[in-house]
């Protein structure tokens, strides 16, 4: 059987979750889901990054002691992603000990094989970023990201040699044109490898920061942040000989663009110099932009709250609007009216309507229970085959992170039976005794079309699509993308009123 191993960013904990992480979050969920219905052996891992001297910052600014503080806003974490349906099979924590002590192994074997040293340094340096900058990063004498400027910094610190490996990394990347997603993030990086990257400050003095994992050779220094992190997607499987091997060949990371320098000329040095397998993908997304068309900021007060979202709309909308509405990796706005629109038209009057139609028709012409027919035309036949393109191809869409693409297509296929609907007015039908096959070829199409797309669309909406199977009478069968169109279920549908979404910008 096939393994994937999927990872979201590991969330710095230093504030509760905004909608970034919920968008990153999500769309690995869906991609861990799907992965399963196709059969694979799948493990999803989130988790939070705890270390670091913005969360030391965090903790005395809110009058709390270091541990005290991470361990309450982890479980903020653990606790919003139940609420967004967002389920991991491992989170992990890098104050945990079996994280800590894989850490110490990895610098020791780095520090024994010459791959570290120390020296003195001096440079600019970001707390909100967590490392020394330079001054071409800077615009106005900051970065971007940051609300303070870079501090001016001198002392000893323990480096990675980082740039022995800058070659390997340039070279790695090129030869591996699918490696980064979308490419031209891999471009952008290609360009800062075509010079020196210099060497990684990996560690802190614990005089200035105490807050973080004692170097194995040097307590007097702790490890730094970035270093600790990225680690952490190892560190679960470290101790499992069996999951390692099954799962960390086939690694895919999603992350924010805003963290794509970690995520290559750091990991992918260390990778090479731990000798681990680098990973087979890295998603990268844009920034989401509130309704001003500005980056959501808590600063600017212009984002959409992903929990408050979830308790108005429901959870599984969230989630339909953040994958249908900004293809992955490019810059987008959502805003309560975006997810409004989508709630209105996509799923209340494409997919709402049909599913009311048809429940309606079933229970009004057979009595609540699914017909059987022989009397199949070409109409039935080219809904059959659509159907069975989309179970055959959407892990084609999903794989490369075309969640988007995935939903235009399943929600082709909606509209599309609601033409089959109009076009063969079971209505008219029913009123013609000698058209009774027909109906029932009629219904029987339309029933197990929903069945067919309840499973396309559970990775994306779990809870609804599960309300929809039991609607339709089957929720004890199997769900796979390889299950074959069924022409007998022998299942009746609910004889209850059944609103799969109601609107919210309803009509006088």
């Amino acid at each position: 059987m096939e393994s994937i191993y999927i990872t979201t960013p590991i969330y710095y904990v230093n504030d509760r979750p905004h909608m970034g992480h919920a968008y990153a979050s999500i769309h690995a969920d869906v991609l861990a889901r799907y992965s399963r219905l196709a059969g694979r052996n799948t493990f999803f891992l989130t988790g939070a990054d705890e270390h670091g001297e913005k969360i030391a910052k965090a903790a005395t600014e809110n009058g709390e002691l270091t541990q005290a503080f991470v361990n309450r806003n982890a479980q903020l974490f653990i606790k919003a992603w139940k609420e967004l349906g967002v389920e991991p099979d491992d989170f992990v924590r890098t104050t945990l000990p079996a994280h800590k002590a894989y850490v110490s192994q990895a610098l020791q074997r780095l520090y024994n094989q010459g791959d570290i040293y120390q020296a003195e340094y001096e440079g600019l340096y970001s707390i909100g970023q967590e490392r020394f900058v330079t001054e071409k990063e800077l615009i106005d004498g900051k970065l971007p990201e940051d609300k303070e400027p870079p501090q001016l910094r001198r002392e000893t610190n323990y480096f990675f040699r980082m740039e022995k490996y800058r070659i390997w990394v340039k070279e790695f990347i090129e030869s591996n044109p699918q490696l980064i997603q979308p490419e031209n993030y891999a471009r952008e990086m290609l360009a800062l490898l075509e010079e020196p990257i210099g060497d990684l400050s990996i560690s802190r003095p614990s005089s200035r920061l105490s807050w973080g994992i004692p170097l194995p050779w040097d307590a007097d220094h702790v490890t730094y942040v970035w270093f600790d992190a990225l680690l952490s997607y190892v560190s679960p499987l470290a101790t499992n000989e069996a999951g390692f091997a099954r799962y960390w060949p086939n690694v895919r990371h999603i992350i924010g663009k805003d963290i794509l320098r970690p995520h290559t000329l750091f990991w992918l040095a260390m990778c090479k110099a731990l000798e681990l397998d680098p990973y087979k993908k890295l998603f990268v997304s844009g920034h989401l932009l509130g309704s001003d068309g500005r980056k959501m900021s808590k600063s600017l007060n212009n984002g959409v709250d992903p929990l408050a979202a979830a308790e108005k709309y429901t959870s599984d909308v969230l989630r339909f609007v953040l994958v249908r509405e900004i293809p992955f990796g490019v810059d987008g706005v959502i805003s309560e009216k975006v997810i409004e629109n989508r709630l209105d038209k996509d799923l209340a009057n494409d997919l709402g309507n049909l599913v009311s139609r048809t429940l309606t028709m079933i229970g009004l012409y057979c009595d609540f229970r699914v017909p059987v027919s022989s009397a199949y035309a070409d109409e039935e036949a080219a809904l059959q085959e659509q159907a069975r393109h989309l179970q055959e191809g959407i892990m084609e869409w999903v794989d490369d992170m075309k969640i988007r693409l995935a939903m235009e297509n399943v929600m082709a296929f909606v509209r599309e039976m609601n033409r089959y609907v109009s076009a063969c007015a079971p209505w008219k039908l029913a009123k013609d005794p000698s058209q009774r096959e027909r109906l029932q070829a009629v219904l029987q199409t339309l029933h197990e079309g929903l069945v067919v797309v309840s499973t396309l669309l559970s990775p994306v909406l779990p809870e609804k699509m599960k309300a929809l199977r039991v609607a339709l009478g089957v929720e004890e069968q199997p769900q796979s993308l390889h299950q074959p169109w069924q022409f007998d279920r022998g299942v009746e549908v609910t004889n209850a009123p059944f609103i799969l979404f109601a609107k919210v910008n309803t009509e006088s």
